[in-house]
């Protein structure tokens, strides 16, 4: 059961709508237990104090302090309403400095979504950049498939994603981060093969080590072949670009994998890419946000650094 005290409280609250100033003011004369003093602290005037005290008195219907030669004293209802507004003011003024560190990127997060090969080979470098300019903001990244990644998105479980393009989907909005242009890699096993040209018939003769089927980067390369009226089976399938490269360096077949992901092991003599008459195009990589969600302030922060590197 409430007191008469409390519910008049609730009432005045909910129904009148104190002005919250005046809690920090009864805060302070019940500190000072003198409206001079709560005023100076408050770099008011003593009327202020004093006219907010009353206007608080006649809302309640109750005394809040003994008025005394030498200042003021809480009444008993007065100690029993300072119970309740110390802690909610202390509360608040956290809360108001939390916005503020959200605000100024001193707290916060962002969540970000991609495949481990895109997390590795494009977004590490600026999330180390990000990170460097804002120690204080966490950042979660979820890995996955694209199709998995566009999910989380729309489902609100991440801010952003890194996504294989073409995406056709009203949900999001996505701009274009990078190009990639693709190849077929091979160990010294194979490596007289890099020596001519070939057909993308001869290129699907040869043994394969492939992403597993559901990956964007599979998807595309058996429409490419498919496009040639031809089909590939890998021998190997494989979740991770670090694989498939390991993979076909040590000669257990061709590997489909984005020239600049493997471009030192082809400088270092490790890989070796193969030319062919009719290359597959390049593909794009997009940044993709919901279109209908306002993104948190760091969200927002690293996107703009992005379209600034970018």
């Amino acid at each position: 059961m409430k007191s008469h005290f409390q519910q008049t409280v609730i009432e005045v609250i909910y129904i009148k709508f104190f002005n919250l100033e005046w809690y920090r003011i009864f805060l302070y004369t019940a500190r000072y237990k003198n409206l001079t003093k709560a005023a100076n602290e408050l770099h008011i005037t003593q009327p202020s104090v004093s006219y907010a005290i009353k206007q608080m008195e006649d809302s309640l219907g109750l005394k809040l302090f003994h008025r005394l030669s030498k200042g003021v004293e809480l009444t008993e209802e007065g100690r029993a309403l300072l119970e309740y507004v110390e802690p909610s003011l202390v509360m608040l003024d956290s809360a108001q400095k939390h916005l503020h560190d959200l605000k100024q990127l001193n707290e916060g997060e962002v969540r970000i979504g991609a495949s481990d090969s895109l997390i590795k080979n494009l977004l590490l470098p600026q999330l180390n950049a990000f990170h460097k300019q804002y120690p204080g903001i966490r950042i979660r990244l979820s890995h996955g498939k694209t199709h998995e990644i566009t999910k989380r998105l729309k489902e609100g479980e991440i801010d952003c994603a890194l996504v294989h393009m073409p995406i056709d989907d009203p949900q999001l909005s996505i701009q274009t981060l990078a190009t990639l242009e693709d190849c077929f890699v091979v160990g010294r096993a194979f490596q007289e093969l890099a020596n001519r040209s070939l057909t993308a018939k001869e290129l699907a003769e040869l043994p394969f080590i492939l992403l597993s089927p559901e990956s964007s980067t599979r998807l595309f390369v058996d429409h490419w072949f498919a496009g040639k009226r031809l089909s590939v089976k890998p021998d190997i399938e494989l979740g991770s670009i670090d694989l498939l490269s390991e993979f076909a360096r040590l000669g257990y077949g061709v590997a489909f994998i984005s020239r600049s992901f493997v471009i030192e092991e082809i400088q270092k003599g490790e890989l070796f890419e193969l030319q062919l008459d009719d290359p597959p195009p390049p593909r794009n990589i997009g940044f993709a946000i919901h279109r209908d969600m306002r993104l948190s302030v760091a969200a927002d922060s690293f996107i703009r650094m992005l379209r600034i590197l970018d």
